[in-house]
């Protein structure tokens, strides 16, 4: 490897020169080649007068290139400009060597024709010479015979930049054997000699003709269906999965070596076909003062991270937990010093602050993602669940009311759909209270509902990984107890995307896909970890559904405006209704009376 690794270093530093050294041999052959054409019998032709033609022809052939660019590295090697270049040094030298020949020696040292000839033989010769360069580089720059075996699944535009990134570079750990992709289309594709043997459908077949060992998914779009069924399909061909980021991850640069990774239950959960309409938003955020609520936490910090790209006027960060805020800002500003207006450090239940801040700031756009959330603390503690969760929101909803910003966007989970637990029952009355704002306000106040986020604080994935990493067990609360999954990423572009296309009152729904066994997540990460761990089933926690629902009873599914995302009718709740919201108490006194608060006649 090294010694190829040195090869290589010789040939880039001598690069100009050998290929101006080639070029000037193919010329001289093309010169003899076009004299031969001319009288067909070099034997006719004045030897002496071609011998001193060749000189010429190289020191034409040298300084037309030099001044076009061809030898000095100005362009990638192989790409559209070095053939530009390629095609312009031969046309000017042929034209310079006609008139040198014609106007300037005498008597003539070749015919104009055999000049002609010469410069069409030269062109052909030097674009082989690169060729055959070509061919010597991706050889030496190919990964070592140490790299894996590995089969791509997708022969778009990703499959082709990841193949070219892994022949390109010999410290790749994986090299393409093969390639695989459901287009029909594309069932005679050969990318740089790595040619499409088939299907998904194939893959047990093209892993044993190719004694592949990984299964790449260079599919940056995939969706969480599609992730599971390769997987399923390589397992059973005895293929590891690797995959590309999403094209969000990818941050717009072209995917590489460095960029595949292990598939993670974030791909085979949480993936989702998002289509996001990039000027509904903009025309909602830029320019605009945002707040954002509960700045820190998982959703929030992503909320921050991605209306940034939409240059608002503004983005405004609000949390009560400073370390918190010191994390969001340096992730958003690669610094956090704390000393910047952005950062507000305030808390939901001092109604006197919330409100100072709403007059001082101004805000025009506001997504309120602060919330107690956790479902068995808050049925230990529903007084809390009040405060923050309902009375909190209600302070949020007065004050933009008072101050009049013109979007309001409220984050709700799917346990407020049939409520049952402390937590569904708060957010369902934040939805209604936010649904009676939206018909006094000036502006759009809605409410945006969904499931589990990966990744987030809590989230059972990470607590499942944290259990099998101290040895386990892993503990569920079922068997056949179901969830529904989505990046943070996916969430929050839909949770944007729903401002943009709400209307006063609603709650949106987004769309989460199938929902998945959480006994399946364990099982699968557990035998991924390869560590025998028992998992063991503890029973459902009070305020806990054996199946999650997005959508209550009666709460129509209907989709005007985005595949993913539901629009549903919310009663109004006035906020006369909370005049008597316990502070504290007997748990069970609060929870009836959150019960009683959020019934529907």
């Amino acid at each position: 490897m090294r010694s190829r690794t040195n090869s290589l270093e010789l040939l880039y530093r001598f690069a100009g020169p050998l290929e101006a050294m080639l070029d000037i041999m193919a010329w001289t052959a093309a010169a003899y080649l076009g004299v031969y054409i001319r009288y067909l019998d070099i034997g006719d032709a004045d030897l002496g007068s071609l011998v001193k033609f060749v000189p010429l022809v190289a020191i034409v052939q040298c300084a037309v290139g030099l001044s076009v660019g061809l030898y000095r590295k100005k362009w990638r090697y192989g790409s559209i400009d070095e053939v530009a270049a390629l095609l312009a040094t031969a046309v000017l030298t042929t034209a310079a060597l006609m008139i040198i020949d014609r106007w300037y020696l005498h008597p003539r040292l070749v015919p104009l024709s055999a000049v002609v000839m010469g410069g069409l033989v030269g062109l052909v010769l030097m674009a082989g010479v690169r060729y055959v360069w070509r061919l010597v580089l991706e050889r030496l720059r190919r990964p070592g015979d140490r790299a894996e075996r590995t089969i791509v699944f997708g022969a778009g535009e990703s499959g082709i930049q990841v193949i070219t990134s892994m022949l390109r570079n010999p410290e790749s750990s994986l090299v393409p054997v093969a390639l695989v992709d459901d287009d029909p289309a594309k069932r005679r594709l050969n990318i740089k000699r790595v040619r499409v043997r088939g299907t998904r459908a194939d893959l047990r077949e093209v892993a044993a003709q190719t004694q592949a060992t990984v299964l790449l998914i260079a599919v940056p779009d995939a969706d969480s269906e599609l992730v599971g069924d390769l997987v399923r399909r390589a397992n059973d061909a005895h293929l590891r999965v690797k995959v590309l980021p999403t094209a969000e991850e990818l941050l717009g640069h072209e995917p590489g070596v460095g960029d595949i990774r292990d598939v993670s239950e974030a791909d085979l959960l949480g993936r989702h076909a998002i289509t996001t309409d990039m000027e509904s938003i903009a025309g909602y955020i830029n320019n605009r003062r945002v707040l954002v609520t509960g700045a820190g936490g998982s959703i929030g910090s992503e909320l921050c991270r991605q209306l940034s790209r939409f240059g608002p006027l503004e983005l405004m960060m609000l949390d009560r937990d400073e370390s918190a805020l010191h994390g969001v800002q340096l992730s958003i500003e690669g610094r956090a010093l704390l000393d910047t207006p952005n950062l507000i450090l305030a808390d939901l239940r001092d109604a006197d602050q919330i409100k100072r801040i709403f007059k001082e700031r101004r805000p025009e756009v506001v997504f309120h993602a602060a919330a107690l959330k956790h479902l068995p603390l808050l049925e230990q503690y529903p007084a809390e669940a009040v405060k923050s969760n309902v009375i909190g929101t209600l302070t949020m909803l007065e004050a933009a009311a008072e101050t009049g910003v013109r979007h309001f966007v409220n984050i709700s989970t799917d346990k407020a759909a049939n409520p049952v637990s402390v937590l569904g029952l708060s957010k369902r009355a934040a939805e209604r209270l936010t649904a009676h704002y939206a018909g006094r306000a000036e502006g759009t106040y809605l409410s945006v509902r969904f499931g589990n986020v990966l990744g987030s604080r809590g989230s059972v994935l990470t607590s499942f990984q944290s259990q099998i990493e101290s040895g386990g067990p892993v503990t569920v609360t079922d068997r056949e107890v179901t969830r529904f999954f989505m990046t943070v990423n996916e969430a929050v572009q839909l949770v944007i995307q729903a401002g943009a296309i709400g209307a006063p009152g609603e709650v949106l729904v987004l769309d989460m896909g199938k929902p998945v066994r959480i006994a399946d997540v364990a099982d699968r990460l557990v035998r991924q970890s390869g560590r025998p761990i028992r998992i063991i089933y503890t029973g459902l926690r009070p305020g806990e559904k054996l199946h999650e629902e997005l959508l209550g009873d009666g709460e129509p599914d209907v989709r005007p405006r985005h595949p993913l995302i539901s629009h549903v009718p919310v009663p109004a709740l006035t906020p006369d209704s909370l005049a008597d919201a316990p502070n504290a108490g007997d748990a069970a006194t609060v929870v009836t009376w959150l019960r009683h608060l959020v019934a529907e006649v």
